[in-house]
């Protein structure tokens, strides 16, 4: 399994990111993904998940600014991520899950967002 995160760097608070993840070693049309983050001295809080239905789950904290999607012919998921704001800035990491969303299995290596003016 392998997992790429791209899309990461430095952006002004309001602005947007889109994060990626390319997927590989697995069958990614039939696995659920998310993505979690981890801030300067703080604990892993998972963000985002998608299912391999297209269902979409988001954490509290970033509902109605972030959206998760899914490319299943590019083995790719994405994260946009709108109205960014200080506190977003963090280690974005994607995931393969199993049961539960925040269960995760295999991780890749993050991308750093930094959220700053």
């Amino acid at each position: 399994v392998q997992l790429v995160e791209s899309g990461g760097g430095l952006v002004q608070p309001g602005g947007s990111l889109r994060l990626s993840c390319a997927a590989s070693g697995f069958t990614f049309s039939s696995s659920a993904m998310s993505w979690a983050r981890q801030a300067p001295g703080k604990g892993l809080e998972w963000v985002s998940g998608i299912y391999s239905d297209g269902s979409t789950y988001y954490a509290d904290s970033v509902k109605g600014r972030f959206t998760i999607s899914r490319d299943n012919a590019k083995n790719t998921v994405y994260l946009q991520m709108n109205s960014l704001k200080p506190e977003d800035t963090a280690v974005y990491y994607c995931a393969t899950v199993s049961g539960g969303l925040d269960e995760y299995d295999y991780w890749g290596q993050g991308t750093q967002v930094t959220v700053s003016s």
